[in-house]
């Protein structure tokens, strides 16, 4: 018979529940200095030495040797293939997950706008889609073509021009999976490089790799090290950290159901964060009881049972306002609000990834299916980050134009301010206007 699982459990009637909420959330997703070298220098050598030094790290890190850098990409051809040769099923799947994501992307397109004053001056902005980006996705066992199309629909929907992904294949494992959503998503180039290396590539270009604008996509500590040390050669989408969900449920819910979406994001690794939030004590009990029926029954045991004991909490609340206060605290990632008639309280939810309505939204519809981006905030970033999606594959550009009579009337007023803070050459080059 296995042992109990020790998971957290925490009431908010405790006089030091603030503090233990705030130990349990704390992460802190900083690369210690042995990692910042070896990133560093990595992009030093590509930066300086191009497709040698990729090709170089690709061996020593991936145990893939070849002579010639056009042997580190895939044709497309070879992406055609991949997705031919997939069972009928998993290609099905595959082609109805990536249409799901690009209706739902479609609604975030923004066009570009004006509009024209009085005298005649026009004000407004043009968006415009970026013209390469550059995809990581981990690759070898680890490997998600859900990620691919999560990142890479998006862009495509964007108008971006070029897409670029970049897979590691260790020791020259592929998988076929990640290259047909490749194929399914529109991506132009893929190379089969990782770690650092990849990042350095597309953020400054190589003999072969083309430079990239922006750069998206999950990966390990030293990927967002990397990406992190292009930032502002490039963009990046976010450093993202473990995975984490949160439900909160009225004990209505099959506690089996809850044990398991807990379990969804437990998986991931063992810095993956589940919490439970409800305000019936013997709901939070029954739970319990399934996490420790169910998980023996697990792949990933280990895996899970780790992440519960350190970083899972069953939290007792008073009621359901207290509840909400608890969630907009933490500002998760993911959050299921298992309970009758969430519509009615959705909008008193400030700080969240994505929210999960009702007993029967999964979490894991959204990591594959649903439509709507599983690229998300995590570590209480949520409170001023948003997910994935189409804009972050756009850029603004502010549009003006100013008639005679309305620069005129403008440049008194700059003229003014420009004065005030004694630029006088902005205040001249506006009053040469003023009639």
């Amino acid at each position: 018979m296995s042992s109990p699982v020790s998971i957290t459990r925490l009431t908010t009637t405790q006089d030091n529940f603030n503090q233990q909420l705030d130990q349990l959330l704390a992460w802190e997703a900083v690369s210690d200095t042995s990692v910042n070298e070896a990133v560093n220098d990595i992009l030093h050598q590509v930066k300086h030495h191009g497709d040698k030094a990729v090709m170089e790290f690709t061996a020593r890190f991936d145990r893939l040797e070849v002579a010639d850098f056009s042997q580190l990409e895939m044709s497309q051809e070879r992406l055609q293939q991949a997705l031919d040769g997939l069972p009928d099923d998993q290609r099905r799947a595959l082609e109805l997950a990536a249409e799901r994501v690009r209706v739902y992307h479609e609604k975030q397109l923004q066009p570009s706008w004006n509009y024209t004053e009085a005298d005649g001056t026009m004000l407004g902005q043009q968006v415009m889609p970026m013209d390469r980006v550059g995809v990581y996705v981990p690759g070898g066992k680890a490997a998600y073509p859900s990620s691919v199309l999560m990142n890479a629909v998006p862009a495509k929907v964007a108008g971006v021009k070029e897409i670029i992904m970049v897979v590691p294949t260790p020791g020259g494992e592929v998988n076929e999976l990640v290259l047909a959503a490749a194929c399914i998503s529109g991506v132009d180039r893929v190379f089969t490089v990782g770690g650092a290396q990849a990042v350095a590539a597309l953020a400054y270009g190589t003999e072969t790799v083309p430079q990239v604008d922006k750069i998206v996509g999950p990966g390990n500590i030293f990927v967002a090290t990397a990406k992190r040390a292009v930032f502002g050669t490039v963009g990046i989408d976010m450093i993202a950290g473990p995975s984490e969900i949160l439900v909160v449920c009225d004990g209505k819910t099959d506690p089996d159901w809850i044990a398991m979406d807990l379990f969804s994001q437990a998986e991931h690794d063992e810095d993956a964060q589940p919490i439970l939030v409800s305000w019936d004590a013997s709901f939070i009990d029954q739970v319990q009881a399934s996490i420790e029926k169910l998980l023996p029954t697990m792949e990933r045991e280990s895996i899970i049972q780790a992440s519960l004991r350190d970083r899972a909490a069953l939290i007792q609340v008073k009621d359901l306002d207290e509840a909400l206060e608890v969630t907009n605290r933490i500002a998760p990632e993911h959050l299921e609000l298992s309970i009758d008639d969430p519509m009615s309280i959705v909008e008193r939810i400030r700080h969240a990834g994505a929210i999960f309505m009702g007993r029967y939204t999964a979490e894991a519809l959204g990591d594959y299916c649903a439509g709507p981006n599983h690229v998300l905030p995590t570590s209480g970033t949520a409170r001023f980050s948003s997910p994935l999606g189409v804009y972050d594959f756009q850029k603004r550009s502010s549009l003006i134009m100013c008639s005679a009579d309305g620069a005129s009337e403008l440049g008194k007023t700059a003229s003014i301010l420009a004065r005030g803070e004694s630029l006088t050459a902005h205040a001249r080059s506006a009053e040469y206007r003023i009639k």
